[in-house]
């Protein structure tokens, strides 16, 4: 069956943005979590993951992470470097969202993208997440649901889906800003640290702002987002439409002419001998 993936595309990305202006009015309205809440529970399961990802790709080790029912998480690694750990749960987050929006919209196999999607978050889950029931259970439900939403959904309802998720992630870090700047403290009264911004400034960048590494990373997630959405999206758009131009400027114009008129006489002459 012949797809119009243009005209898909603007079509999931549309229902995306709409989603977006949604999600980034509910995330931050606490009486509204309920409606969110699972999705707030996929984006910690990313970013704890990225957290140990990166300990792993710093020479350490990932021992576990817990994602707990308010929506919070804790990664727990060994070694590695702190400098690349810390902010490696905002930052993979964007990383992971702007990929996956990428290739969702670029590649045409949105199932196969939906399907290789859940194999990585049961895989993590599995080795990582054993140790919370609630991050096993996510990872687990949305690794289901996204098999059967690939294998069985509409090509628009996968993408969209895959769009929804994509931009959502790729966003922790600004949907959070809030909460990130209103725990400019690195430390409480008790001593325990309030966010990973607060953790960065007070073990790699001390005597700096906590909003400063905050905002930092919401700008870089929304600069991978837009690079994605233009190299996946835009460009296209545009290439196809500068390629259009120019086979109409090549193509003849043909103009058709109407023949001349031919009048037929009914009058037949009489002879008279």
């Amino acid at each position: 069956m012949f797809v119009d993936w243009q005209l898909f595309r603007r079509r999931a990305l549309g229902m995306s943005l709409i989603a977006l202006v949604i999600v980034f009015i509910v995330w931050n309205i606490p009486q509204l979590n309920v409606v969110l809440y699972p999705f707030r529970l996929f984006v910690t399961f990313v970013h704890e993951s990225g957290h140990g990802l990166a300990a792993i790709l710093s020479g350490g080790e990932f021992v576990r992470f817990e994602v707990m029912a308010n929506g919070a998480g804790l990664a727990t690694t060994r070694g590695g470097s702190r400098a690349i750990i810390l902010p490696a749960g905002y930052l993979s987050a964007a990383l992971f969202g702007a990929g996956l929006f990428f290739i969702t919209n670029r590649v045409p196999y949105p199932r196969i993208i939906a399907v290789v999607l859940a194999i990585g978050l049961a895989a993590l889950s599995l080795l990582f997440g054993q140790t919370s029931q609630i991050a096993l259970t996510v990872g687990l439900a949305f690794a289901g649901a996204l098999t059967l939403i690939g294998l069985f959904a509409s090509r628009y309802l996968v993408v969209f889906m895959l769009n929804v998720l994509a931009i959502i992630t790729a966003l922790n870090a600004v949907l959070d800003l809030f909460f990130l700047t209103r725990n400019l403290e690195a430390r409480t009264d008790e001593g325990r640290v309030l966010n990973d911004a607060a953790a960065f400034t007070l073990e790699i960048v001390p005597h700096t702002s906590v909003a400063l590494w905050a905002w930092l990373w919401a700008v870089i997630s929304i600069a991978l987002l837009s690079y994605a959405g233009y190299r996946s999206l835009l460009k296209p758009l545009i290439e196809d439409a500068m390629l259009a131009s120019r086979r109409a400027r090549r193509q003849p114009i043909v103009r058709e002419v109407d023949p001349e008129p031919v009048y037929y006489d009914d009058y037949t002459p009489e002879y008279e001998d």
